[in-house]
């Protein structure tokens, strides 16, 4: 074969292209594995472009947006691939969210497919008009995910340029948006994941706990289709650490990524009930972990313990911390990847000293192209052409970061994100609420959970619980403050802005 006659594809540097190289040199070899089935790398390529296919009869072509309501699972990685095939793009939609958040993402993103769940179908009851593709079985107006199963389309030259997925996170603004991620971007994912986790056995086997709509579910997955190890993609519902552990010794697994409260019950269940494990890389991040479970895990788990720090818009990872520098430098996110650019700068964007607190940005191959059908917004992310995180950190002179602030106000609970301008403004709308700020508090079980500081309209009364009624068809569960404090006024500055600082420490 030669360059003028080999396909174009074969070229190509993403995930579909690698799925389709390792169906042709290793096509009876394990990619995918759920609940005790195998899913092929020949078949995984077959079945993507057969969805490809009854995609493209639906009209679905380039640049077009295709939807996933869906739990963790084979036909997650096919729907994705098989968008990604024609050139379209993939949202993933976190299934904890409410009907109108749904219908919020599905209207900011024009997707013209959705593919759910049929137990999760009930969440686009506010939807609008669009095809809806129900994973499990046809009803009423709905089509079955078999039924769009045809002849396999070819393989097509999409270039790396291309983004292939909307992931949306929230905003500032309590609006979610949508950071687009391009095939090179995953690509740039894939190579750090290799180095940081020292990826480099045809033997590893990785174990996906994370949910798919999460950046740490495609980008952990992202690295394995590039090499042609075997995924067990684990069930996803509440989180049972006897049943992980259980199925980390059946399965192998060598390669696993969890959230710290996730780990604190696999070191407690674990030290209960010892198995025999094979874990070579254990990888945590999305929420701080304490002092005390960094050393109960490496007492708990042989292997290498590594953290990463990940933002939704950077692909994710940007630091690493690797088990060796965990106990010397407690408290760190790690050093900066040598992939991307960074610098820790003033308001000014000055650099400032060693040691002293600046926000951190970025640029490189693995910063997001923007912000969905939000130019001003992205516009403000790239002021000065470098990506602002909103992350106050500080540095030592050995390169290792420590955030010290979240500049967004973002609070992370049991590894999801929560933006308080959201919840601020949901809880605005009580007719009680004269005013409202939302702040992080420590939490043992989940990091850190919303606490709302309110005050409020004269001849007013408000409870914990009548507010949580209220956020009910608001808010997903986890976004719902979990404390109400009703203050006669919120503190201010001289300029009238509200001193969360103040707030924090008066928890």
């Amino acid at each position: 074969m030669t360059l003028d006659t080999a396909s174009a594809w074969t070229f190509r540097n993403h995930w579909m292209s690698h799925v389709g190289r390792h169906a042709q040199m290793q096509p009876d070899g394990t990619a995918l594995r759920y609940l005790g089935a195998d899913t092929s790398w020949a078949a995984l390529d077959e079945r993507s472009r057969r969805l490809a296919g009854g995609l493209r009869g639906l009209g679905v072509e380039a640049g077009d947006r295709v939807a996933l309501l869906c739990l963790n699972h084979p036909q997650f990685v096919e729907i994705v691939l098989a968008a990604n095939h024609l050139g379209a793009i993939a949202v993933p939609l976190n299934f904890r969210l409410t009907p109108p958040e749904v219908a919020y993402v599905l209207q900011d993103s024009g997707a013209k497919v959705v593919f759910a769940d049929s137990p999760l179908l009930p969440a686009l009851s506010q939807a609008g008009e669009l095809t809806v593709v129900d994973v499990g079985s046809s009803a009423g107006d709905r089509c079955a995910y078999d039924d769009l199963l045809g002849e396999p389309i070819e393989h097509g030259d999409v270039p790396e340029s291309a983004t292939a997925l909307l992931m949306y996170t929230s905003g500032t603004t309590g609006r979610p948006k949508g950071a687009m991620l391009s095939h090179a971007n995953l690509a740039v994912q894939s190579m750090t994941c290799i180095r940081a986790m020292e990826t480099f056995d045809e033997s590893d086997i990785g174990f996906m706990t994370a949910p798919f709509f999460h950046i740490a579910g495609l980008g952990s997955l992202a690295p394995n289709l590039l090499l042609g190890v075997p995924t067990v993609i684990h069930p996803l519902g509440a989180f049972d650490p006897a049943a992980v552990l259980d199925a980390y010794e059946r399965e192998g697994a060598t390669v696993v990524f969890n959230v710290p409260q996730q780990w604190q019950l696999l070191c407690a269940e674990q030290e209960a009930r010892p198995r025999l494990l094979k874990l070579r890389v254990l990888t945590w991040g999305a929420a701080p972990a304490s002092d005390a479970l960094l050393r109960q895990m490496g007492a708990t788990f042989d292997g290498l313990i590594v953290a990463v720090f990940e933002q939704t818009e950077t692909s994710p990872i940007t630091c690493v911390l690797r088990g060796e520098e965990s106990l010397r430098k407690l408290g760190s996110v790690g050093r900066p990847i040598p992939t991307i650019q960074y610098r820790v700068v003033d308001e000014a964007m000055q650099d400032v000293p060693v040691g002293t607190v600046g926000e951190i940005v970025y640029r490189g191959p693995q910063v997001m192209q923007g912000y969905w059908n939000k130019p001003a917004e992205t516009a403000a992310a790239f002021s000065g052409g470098w990506f602002h995180s909103g992350d106050l950190v500080k540095q030592d002179d050995e390169g290792f970061v420590w955030v010290v602030d979240r500049k967004k106000d973002m609070i992370i609970s049991g590894g999801e994100n929560i933006y308080c301008a959201e919840v601020e403004n949901a809880i605005a709308d009580h007719p009680a609420v004269l005013e409202v700020a939302v702040i992080g508090r420590p939490d043992p079980q989940w990091g850190e959970v919303p606490v709302a500081n309110v005050s409020l309209r004269p001849d007013s009364e408000l409870t914990i619980e009548e507010l949580t009624d209220f956020l009910g068809d608001r808010l997903a569960s986890y976004k719902r403050p979990k404390e109400l404090v009703v203050l006669e006024a919120l503190p201010r500055n001289a300029s009238g802005k509200i001193l969360k600082t103040t707030l924090r420490q008066q928890i």
